[in-house]
């Protein structure tokens, strides 16, 4: 049923989350780490709906910190630590399952979240199959812009190709190549709403 994928699914994610937090809390300047929260299934047989999920009531303003469908753009993905921390979640999965395996719908209250979903490769991972397309997984590598926490925890940018690619066609001007390289890696230069949006296309 899907009940028990959808528990499935966020269980599956808090692990994940769990080890993030292991590698990211102990960093000097990280902070608190965003968590998942569990999720229960009941079993209830004498009831005409027999499955129902339990979990603790998040109390706050429920905010969507990463998107199903990227051409909605989220700016507080960007703007606020937790919807930072978030990215970095997501980026950090991508390259511990070598690009098999993402988060994706993170959304909460603060640092807790819930109703995340997990988008595999068609093949699945390790066993696990996700609950949305793969396509989530080109979104992500698109659209995804590293931040300070995705350095601190020394994850490797995900436009590095297009970067060697760059690199060979201006040998003239060795400079450039760093420049660019420096302006991606500094999210605050890249605030303007109609920059990010372009990009997208």
């Amino acid at each position: 049923s899907s009940v028990i994928q959808e528990c499935y699914v966020q269980n599956t994610a808090r692990e994940y989350a769990k080890l993030y937090a292991a590698e990211a809390e102990p960093l000097e300047g990280f902070g608190e780490v965003p968590e998942i929260i569990p999720i229960f299934l009941i079993h209830r047989p004498a009831n005409n709906i027999p499955y129902a999920t339990v979990e603790e009531e998040l109390v706050g303003e429920f905010v969507k910190y990463s998107v199903k469908d990227g051409k909605q753009v989220n700016f507080l993905r960007r703007d606020s630590e937790a919807g930072q921390k978030c990215c970095t979640f997501q980026h950090w999965v991508y390259e511990k399952t070598n690009g098999n395996l993402l988060v994706t719908d993170l959304q909460g209250v603060g640092m807790k979240l819930t109703d995340v979903g997990i988008a595999t490769l068609a093949k699945g991972y390790k066993g696990f199959k996700g609950n949305c397309s793969f396509s989530f997984i080109e979104q992500f590598k698109a659209l995804h812009q590293c931040n300070e926490y995705c350095e601190m925890l020394g994850l490797k940018s995900l436009r590095t190709t297009h970067q060697k690619q760059r690199k060979v066609t201006s040998t003239k001007s060795k400079n450039l190549p760093n420049s660019s390289t420096v302006k991606k890696m500094v999210p605050k230069k890249a605030r303007e709403p109609r920059d990010f949006i372009s990009s997208e296309h």
